[in-house]
């Protein structure tokens, strides 16, 4: 089973937004801090944004700031990510991962601090 899974992806028009969402299988384990990542193929994995569990802690790559806001609902154990004006270069699979215990009060933009991923959602923009 896998530990996360995400919703909410699809094709758009380039301008245009989608919300993708995220949260444990089967309510299996509380998540701390969450994270996107991003692939392409061919490309390796890169972070996208992050939030601790307190949401006062959130981490965005330079090429999302400001149109991306990831955020949580901590009673739904759920991670969003709102993506506006989308561009091209924003076409891949989008993960969500999670940690499963306390580590730090702050999010992480390293894959190596996730230990529970999802399977990936396909956002696709085009022109």
């Amino acid at each position: 089973q896998v530990p996360l899974v995400e919703s909410g992806g699809g094709l758009v028009q380039a301008g245009n937004s989608l919300r993708l969402s995220c949260s444990p299988s089967g309510g299996t384990f509380s998540p701390y801090a969450m994270a996107w990542f991003r692939q392409v193929p061919g490309k390796e994995r890169e972070f996208v944004a992050a939030i601790s569990l307190s949401g006062d802690n959130r981490l965005y790559t330079d090429s999302v700031r400001g149109r991306f806001t990831i955020s949580r609902d901590n009673a739904k154990n759920t991670v969003y990510l709102q993506m506006n004006s989308l561009k091209l270069e924003d076409t891949a699979v989008y993960y969500c991962a999670a940690t499963a215990a306390f580590i730090t009060r702050n999010a992480s933009d390293s894959e190596q601090y996730y230990t529970r991923w999802g399977q990936g959602t396909q956002v696709t923009v085009s022109s």
